[in-house]
């Protein structure tokens, strides 16, 4: 066998093994996860505690910090309620500028990316019944 076969080989042998999502599981999907932005950017609480578990972990990496080693910046589903009612980033529909991407889904566990010009946040969401939650956020403030 000459190089660049066994080379294609082994690339498909390493490689995980996908299956097809269907789409109106990927639609479900985006649609939690612009729930909870285009709620966050309304000033729409209600939408935004629609997309989130009640048990909601929130955080962002601080790293360490008088306080704390490896430190996190954490948040609660009510806390991310409460400063969207405060209309934290409640911006014009004009200057919305988001992507939801599904990065993989796995029977009823998903990885979503969501960037706006503020924040990337990256979702581990969960699917009870039909219904699509976020269940964890790692997100990070882009510089301004």
């Amino acid at each position: 066998m000459t190089l660049l076969p066994l080379l294609i080989t082994l690339a498909g042998a390493a490689a995980p093994a996908t299956t097809a999502v269907e789409p109106a599981t990927l639609a479900a999907i985006e649609a939690t996860c612009f729930d909870y932005v285009d709620g966050q950017l309304e000033g729409n609480p209600e939408r935004v505690a629609h997309a989130l578990h009640p048990d909601l972990a929130k955080r962002a990496i601080l790293g360490d910090t008088p306080d704390e080693r490896l430190g996190l910046r954490r948040m609660s589903k009510e806390e991310l309620v409460a400063l969207t009612k405060a209309g934290a980033l409640k911006t014009p529909t004009a200057e919305w500028n988001r992507q939801c991407q599904v990065l993989d889904v796995t029977g009823n566990a998903a990885s979503v990316r969501l960037e706006t010009p503020w924040f990337v946040d990256y979702f581990h969401m969960g699917r009870f019944g039909e219904r699509w939650v976020i269940v964890n956020a790692l997100w990070y403030s882009k510089p301004t």
